[in-house]
């Protein structure tokens, strides 16, 4: 009997997104609740196939950012940077694209293999929405499932998407958002710093390190001093 190809993805996503009810249409019953270590933060974890996968599906807190400046912001992205995810799912509340949209710009950021789930279609619509789900692909350059979780719609469709990803079939885009030129001379100069040390150039994209150094983030700031220590 052939072994499934073993893949973990991260479920992120603003509060109310509908991420619980994804999550929940993945995995069914094969689930389990515990804390992220050293944290009360709950954990959730859930495993289904597909094409072969064995699927580990992880529930990443809800945040409306990666900035951390709260401990569920902490927990979520240091998964995503530490333990560098298959694919990471930012389940988008399609009614509130502007809000949902800004974890999405920082995940590409972050170098993530994103997939957007454009999840509570059925609400866009009935407000008089109109979201034009190949070009909004297209501008992000990456996946954009539509969903409607709570009917279960769209699941199969990102299960999909998923493996697509995990083939390499999807490659991960190089996101560079412009900060302008005064913000980029800085940027440069951290960068090309940071690219000199092969171990944290491969832990970690340099030009977020950089972007994080200059906004004066705490954490990782704690984290490069403890890679030196």
């Amino acid at each position: 009997m052939r072994m499934a190809k073993e893949i973990t993805i991260a479920l992120a996503g603003n509060p109310n997104s509908g991420k619980t009810t994804v999550f929940n249409n993945l995995t069914g019953a094969r689930q389990h609740v515990g804390n992220w270590p050293g944290v009360t933060v709950e954990k959730k974890e859930g495993t289904c196939r597909y094409q072969g996968y064995a699927i580990k599906v992880v529930d990443l807190p809800g945040v409306y950012s990666f900035t951390a400046y709260s401990i569920d912001e902490v927990v979520a992205r240091n998964f995503v940077v530490e333990e560098k995810p298959d694919a990471v799912v930012d389940i988008v509340d399609a009614s509130n694209l502007e809000r949902n949209l800004y974890l999405a710009v920082q995940l590409m950021e972050m170098g993530t293999r994103l997939i957007v789930a454009l999840n509570m279609m059925d609400q866009a619509e009935s407000r008089g929405y109109k979201i034009d789900v190949p070009q909004l692909s297209y501008l992000l350059d990456v996946p954009v499932v539509p969903m409607v979780a709570n009917r279960n719609r769209g699941t199969q469709e990102l299960l999909e998407e998923i493996v697509k990803m995990a083939d390499g079939e999807v490659q991960p885009r190089k996101f560079r958002l412009d900060y302008g030129r005064e913000v980029e001379e800085e940027i440069a100069k951290l960068e090309e710093l940071i690219s000199q040390d092969d171990e944290l150039s491969q832990r970690y994209s340099p030009r977020w390190l950089a972007v994080k150094l200059l906004e004066g983030d705490e954490e990782v700031v704690k984290t490069l001093r403890a890679t030196k220590e």
